[in-house]
């Protein structure tokens, strides 16, 4: 037996409590390169605790509707941004903290161009690309020590569209 829970698109007014919604989206802050790119600057608050940022490039496993969620992870030392290097879409969850863990999970379906920024100590479910090639650039903290928490759901939740 699992949970049901069903996908919502993903709005940056949806995700505020948890991270960030990277996008082209609202005014273009500065036009670059003799007028031919629009900049949408500074999308993402990177946070990183005894650490720095690094940039690195995961390759995923696609995913198919409906997914079973059983985990969910924290970074308690530093953000982290996913952003797809394809304009396929990807599932995004999202769990809010109740005295230490982990209450009702949130399932978003990003769409074309979204990347996400979880803030740091946001419980969060693992890259869930629904489509191939799975490939992500990924800006997160690099640094010595444990920067991972894992909490495994006593009832595993079904994700569908």
């Amino acid at each position: 037996m699992t949970i049901p829970l069903k996908l919502r698109p993903l709005t940056s007014e949806a995700f505020v409590p948890f991270g960030d919604v990277i996008e082209v989206s609202g005014e273009v802050d500065k036009y670059i390169n003799q007028g031919k790119c629009a900049r949408y600057h500074d999308r993402a608050a990177l946070d990183f605790h005894d650490g720095r940022a690094g940039i690195s490039v995961f390759q995923s496993e696609v995913f198919s509707l409906p997914i079973k969620l059983e985990m969910v992870e924290r970074h308690p030392d530093g953000s982290q941004a996913f952003l797809p290097l394809s304009d396929k879409p990807f599932v995004v969850v999202v769990v809010p903290d109740e005295g230490g863990i982990p209450g009702q999970p949130i399932a978003f379906k990003t769409a074309p161009g979204q990347g996400v920024n979880y803030h740091r100590n946001i419980w969060h479910g693992v890259l869930t690309p629904l489509h191939a090639p799975g490939l992500f650039a990924v800006v997160d903290r690099i640094g010595t020590g444990p920067n991972l928490e894992e909490h495994w759901f006593e009832e595993a939740f079904t994700i569908t569209e």
